[in-house]
């Protein structure tokens, strides 16, 4: 297969502007989706974009022609024809051009374009002398044979192809349907049919109904090579028919100064579509897709259910010790602290916070929890909705596409466990205390003063009469002495209110438990955007400025 390879784009208008355009898309599509397409594609489009910065650097008031064709087509005789003069050498003994010849009509200096296109061999034509100033800024390349036995010569005819701005195929009625010169130039470059004209030389070698014959032939061939509308000029050196013709197309591309432009926006075009083929024609947004399995199984990974329950009983623990039975809440001190015990204590934060989630909460500073390793199948559901979410955010992008995606998600896989106990070492597991458990603890000390008082003045009672001194009478309701009422009315209101007070906790614990629940869903949220969503949000973003700037660059 040719290196000339270019594709099927059509050449664009012929404004710098627009090439200009056209060449900052297309790096920019380099720049953000190059890893993901094809690297031969990528190559060549960053050569194309290298071709048109160094070309719009050199002469825009030439224009390069080049007479490309086989072995025996008589391009160089057809040249010297050009010329007037016997510039390019010819003889029987084939091949004969092995490097190119260059021929610059006008004044014009043309060395810094001959060195870049890295001809040597050159020959000013004094278009002032022979009347051509139609072509004064014409640069017309003899190129070798590209079919020649010397692979030298072909590979130097397709280096100069690369770089030209107009095509001329030269061919004669021995060759003009040769598989070669149709396959492997004309069909990959036939998106270029502004900048490309066909010659079918040697005419005078048929007589002229044949001529017609095969000049309609070579058309039809280059319809199908994608060359719609192809007009086939016929030659002859010999008799200069139609050598008048082929300068007069020639000048035309002279005239408009833009052939170089075409040739390079056909080239930008081309590289373009050749690799839009890489992209999809549209991507998902990630904050549109469901997530909610993704979050529960990351929350089960990390803990949150145990974290809960910890959470629950850290509450419960709490109202008892503010709300029990004055006599016996001091048991409760030989519990161990659930949240302690997980290492998720947070003891230290102040008491008037409202959402407990003060920067300085003693957890804050603690490397890691004790929350128990997530089991097996919790990490394998971790995995799985991992999947699932990567399968929905890739659908329908190209395989390379889709493995960036799931390289987003799971690059860092390793590091997931760390940053969800992290999140959850960082949300805060308490709120404001509530109220009731001040009245509570108010009234539990009131009842168990009172209780304690009735059993004092008792116990005075006792001991009074039990010395044998006289005891002040004693205030009673009915038989009942006021004394045993307010140590059995003290007790029985105290348990009372610490049953009332367990039952409400209860209630509390199930609200702190939501509550929390939603603060660490939302933290173990922050895990997932931060460490699957986003990353996959960029990629998404990536493969949408490609498939933008692919567009706008072939369009």
């Amino acid at each position: 297969m040719s290196p000339i390879r270019a594709g099927r784009a059509k050449a664009g208008p012929d404004s710098g502007e627009d090439l200009g355009t056209r060449v900052a898309a297309l790096d920019a599509a380099l720049q953000s989706g190059g890893g993901e397409l094809d690297p031969a594609e990528v190559a060549r489009a960053r050569a194309v974009v290298d071709k048109v910065g160094e070309r719009t650097t050199l002469s825009g008031s030439h224009t390069v022609v080049a007479l490309a064709g086989a072995t025996g087509s008589g391009k160089s005789s057809l040249f010297n024809a050009l010329v007037g003069a016997d510039v390019a050498r010819i003889g029987a003994r084939r091949p004969t051009t092995s490097k190119p010849t260059a021929a610059v009509w006008g004044g014009g200096d043309a060395s810094a374009l001959l060195d870049w296109l890295k001809v040597d061999a050159r020959h000013v034509v004094d278009s002032a002398a022979d009347g051509g100033k139609a072509l004064d800024g014409l640069v017309l390349l003899d190129l070798p044979d590209f079919d020649s036995r010397e692979v030298s010569h072909r590979i130097e005819a397709e280096r100069v192809l690369q770089l030209v701005d107009v095509f001329v195929w030269v061919t004669d009625p021995q060759k003009y349907a040769d598989a070669r010169l149709h396959d492997d130039f004309v069909r990959l470059l036939a998106q270029h049919e502004a900048v490309t004209l066909a010659v079918l030389n040697q005419a005078d070698r048929l007589p002229p109904d044949a001529v017609e014959e095969c000049a309609a032939d070579l058309g039809r061939l280059l319809a199908r090579d994608g060359i719609s509308g192809a007009r086939v000029l016929t030659t002859s050196v010999r008799t200069g028919a139609g050598v008048g013709d082929l300068e007069r197309r020639i000048a035309d591309h002279v005239a408009t100064r833009a052939a170089y432009l075409r040739r390079l926006t056909a080239d930008v075009v081309t590289v373009a579509r050749s690799l839009r083929t890489g992209v999809a024609d549209t991507e998902k947004r990630v904050d549109r897709l469901p997530r909610d399995d993704l979050d529960r199984s990351l929350g089960r990974a990390a803990g949150v259910p145990v974290v809960l329950d910890a959470v629950s009983r850290d509450y419960r623990r709490a109202a008892v010790a503010s709300s029990g039975w004055l006599f016996t809440r001091w048991v409760g001190r030989f519990r161990t602290d659930p949240l302690r015990r997980l290492r998720l204590d947070s003891s230290a934060a102040p008491r008037g916070t409202v959402d407990g989630s003060e920067s300085d909460d003693v957890r804050a500073v603690l490397a890691r929890s004790s929350i128990p390793t997530p089991t097996g199948s919790a990490r394998s559901a971790v995995e799985v909705a991992t999947r699932t979410f990567v399968r929905s955010a890739s659908d329908g992008l190209p395989d390379p596409w889709e493995r960036a995606v799931d390289d987003a998600a799971t690059g860092h896989s390793d590091e997931l466990s760390d940053a969800l106990d992290q999140a959850v070492v960082g949300t805060s597991l308490r709120a404001r205390r509530p109220v009731w458990w001040g009245v509570a603890n108010v009234l539990q000390w009131l009842f168990g003063l009172v209780a304690i008082a009735g059993l004092l003045w008792l116990l005075g009672l006792n001991v009074l009469g039990f010395l044998g001194l006289p005891r002040p009478e004693t205030p009673a309701v009915g038989i009942v002495p006021w004394p045993l009422i307010l140590l059995i009315g003290g007790a029985v209101l105290g348990i009372l209110l610490a049953g009332l007070a367990r039952w409400w906790a209860r209630v509390g614990a199930r609200r702190r438990r939501r509550m929390i629940g939603a603060r660490l869903r939302t933290s173990v949220g922050e895990v997932a955007e931060a460490r699957i969503v986003a990353p996959i949000a960029r990629v998404l973003e990536r493969h949408r400025s490609t498939r933008e700037n692919l567009d706008r660059a072939g369009s």
